[in-house]
């Protein structure tokens, strides 16, 4: 058993390209050796740094056993040329070939021998295919060369079994040497083991796995902000690309002049973050401090890099001061006409066309959720009008987030300010929710009239694709609802929006897109449903007639049948359910019953039926002056306490009696029961 490694040592590769390639170039190789038999049978390793990418596999098998095979070449019918060039494609003689009858007629076929290969042979012909078919994301070409890769690539390390493999690909020719240094390419080394070549650049610090590297950042990371009272909130995208963009990698504290934290955090973090890939710093109490952390590619010995990297930012907050006190002083009233200019989507007007329905859809939900009319119709008419600011064409993320820090800035309201900040959360189904009832407010009139405005245009997302992102929004439509408990009527809110849109000109088939959409949230609610692990039967059953206008109560309904549904509890209720219905069901399907939903109480024979009846009608009494936010779990309980009378009527009581008054009567009280049921939840679409 043998050992392969290859090294491709190229100009700085841009981190996701870099992760991206990587997999493909260690997939491609595993693929071949799989399909060609060559047994891995020791350790693999995929690793990658800014300038290099590292594929190693250890005990790999020297020769690959090829078995015989048989060929079937051209028809004896073909032309002779069609046999000529069979034989030219596997190099043989026509004496090699046998005639052999088939369904299909007879046939030239060609049996190949068995073979032993070495698999450095195999390399060698096949690495330059390999790596030719790689297809990076993004690709450049350079000088007169004729290749295209992620960056220019310096040279191809490749050794098997402690010999270099000999092969060219496109100008360059592999070898067992790498540059050592990446600005001096007159170091350079040469490696005839996988081995020796970790070993090398462990001792001269550089951690060429990229999970060690990690590993090692956050260690250094935590170790600092402990050392000085720090807490830091590093993403895992910023982290992963920080890892990517070093080998040597080195935390070096900074700070900047403190006289830049009057500007907003926001701004701050995402200059630090999202520009210079540097790490912001808080307090206990999560405010942000002047302090960054930097992870360098070397030792700072003299403190250049810190002096450096403290110098960058500085000019970089000098710039976001600048915007920000431009900005801010900047009328929101007087800007809304600005917005004039600003084209929402081709067919559904401008940015203000947009806030003018939006400010009435707010008017129209603040009745509703009882706030302001006047507040939130002031914050509607400013959210998008930092749009035409300086710092949101600098930072698209930070839009709404600025509007609200510019309200702020000129004395607007508490919820005016905070509702233009969070109108556009949530974003997905991860981002934070809103809470306060302004937030609300507009996040619902902003995203309902989104929905309508591209379902109106009939550009609703089909299978995978969703180009406008029309998924996102109803999920946080869902969220902003459900996850704050709000008691909405959706339908008469879109049937308004639609309204609004044909005030302004806009003219859709208004049936059309409230159905549509109807049916679009409430697939989205089946999915957001499945995230939080309620059975798909369970949150269908528990909208009933399929109803925009009951989101929250037919997922809460959902949520505690879904949490009882292996309990004895939601067992029972759905088994006194099945049992009834089947019945039922059974016999009007048979009989082909008409029922007039009455139960004669003069018909009953027996204190089970009597009883029965008592207990469905106390059930109904409790249904009907249930509370607003009564309790669906007790509801549940309810619905149980028939388990006993039912039972009871069942074994006592035969429902197929030859009086056939007796027997539909009979049918009426299950079907009472049933209706019962049904009030509460859809029981039928129940599986099991």
């Amino acid at each position: 058993m043998s050992e392969f490694f290859l090294e491709l040592f190229s100009e700085e590769i841009p981190p996701r390209l870099q992760t991206d390639v990587r997999k493909k170039i260690f997939l491609d190789l595993n693929k071949y050796f799989e399909e060609n038999n060559i047994k891995i049978k020791g350790s693999v390793s995929s690793f990658s740094t800014p300038n290099r990418i590292i594929i190693g596999f250890s005990n790999i098998s020297k020769e690959v056993t090829k078995e015989s095979r048989e060929l079937r070449g051209p028809s004896i019918n073909a032309k002779s040329e069609a046999l000529e060039g069979f034989l030219k494609s596997h190099n043989i003689k026509k004496s090699q070939v046998v005639l052999k009858s088939t369904e299909k007629g007879e046939f030239y076929f060609y049996k190949t021998p068995k073979q032993k290969l070495k698999t450095y042979e195999l390399l060698k012909e096949n690495l330059p295919l390999i790596l030719d078919k790689i297809n990076w994301n993004k690709s450049m070409k350079w000088g007169d060369n004729k290749l295209f890769w992620g960056r220019p690539l310096k040279s191809i390390l490749a050794v098997f079994d402690g010999k270099k493999i000999d092969f060219n690909f496109y100008h360059l020719k592999a070898s067992n040497f790498t540059f050592l240094d990446k600005d001096f390419e007159e170091k350079a080394k040469s490696f005839n083991n996988f081995k020796s070549y970790q070993a090398y650049f462990k001792s001269i610090k550089i951690i060429l796995d990229q999970n060690k590297r990690k590993e090692f950042i956050i260690n250094e990371l935590n170790k600092i902000s402990k050392k000085n009272n720090l807490l830091i909130d590093l993403s895992e995208n910023l982290l992963d690309e920080i890892t990517n963009i070093v080998e040597k990698p080195k935390v070096i504290l900074c700070e900047f002049d403190k006289k830049f934290l009057t500007i907003p955090k926001e701004i701050l973090v995402i200059t630090m973050q999202n520009q210079q890939k540097y790490i912001p710093t808080f307090d206990k109490k999560q405010n942000l401090t002047n302090l960054f952390l930097v992870v360098s590619n070397s030792k700072d010995l003299k403190g250049f890099v810190k002096i450096g990297n403290e110098r960058v930012i500085e000019a970089r907050l000098n710039d976001a001061e600048f915007f920000w006190n431009r900005n801010k002083s900047q009328n929101l009233i007087k800007q809304l006409s600005k917005l004039k200019k600003i084209n929402f989507f081709k067919g559904l007007g401008s940015y203000f066309d947009k806030t003018q329905r939006i400010k009435k859809l707010s008017s129209l939900i603040s009745d509703e959720l009882m706030i302001s009319k006047e507040k939130i119709e002031i914050a509607a008419s400013i959210c998008k009008v930092d749009l035409k600011s300086d710092l949101v064409a600098e930072f698209p993320e930070l839009q709404g987030v600025l509007g609200g820090h510019f309200a702020k800035a000129q004395g607007f309201e508490k919820e005016v300010c905070q509702s233009v900040s969070e109108h556009y959360l949530p974003s997905g189904i991860e981002s934070r929710v809103p809470k306060n009832l302004y937030s609300i407010t507009l996040s619902l009139s902003d995203k309902l009239d989104t929905l309508v405005g591209f379902f109106g245009l009939n550009l609703i997302p089909t299978g995978s694709r969703d180009p406008y992102a029309l998924r996102r929004f109803a999920i946080g439509l869902l969220r902003l609802i459900i996850e704050n408990k709000i008691k909405i009527k959706l339908r008469s809110i879109i049937n308004y929006s639609l309204t609004l849109y044909k005030e302004q000109g806009f003219e859709f088939d208004i049936t059309k897109v409230l159905k549509e959409l109807n049916n679009f949230i409430l697939d989205r609610l089946k999915n957001y449903s499945k995230e939080k692990e309620i059975r798909l039967d369970i949150i269908e059953s528990s909208i009933l007639s399929n109803d925009i206008d009951e989101l929250y109560n037919g997922y809460k309904k959902a949520e505690a049948l879904n949490r009882n549904i292996n309990k004895e509890l939601g067992q029972d209720v759905v088994g006194i359910y099945k049992r009834s219905s089947s019945i039922l069901n059974s016999e009007i399907n048979k009989n082909k019953l008409e029922l007039s939903n009455s139960v004669d109480i003069g018909l009953f024979k027996s204190d089970f039926e009597k009883n029965l009846h008592k207990k469905i009608q106390e059930i109904k009494k409790y249904f009907l002056n249930v509370e607003k936010n009564h309790d669906f779990e007790q509801s549940l309980k309810e619905l149980f306490k028939l388990k006993q009378e039912v039972n009871l009527f069942f074994d006592n009581v035969i429902v197929n009696d030859e009086n056939q008054l007796i027997k539909k009567n009979r049918l009426e009280l299950l079907n009472l029961l049933c209706k019962t049921f049904d009030n509460f939840f859809n029981f039928s679409k129940i599986e099991g």
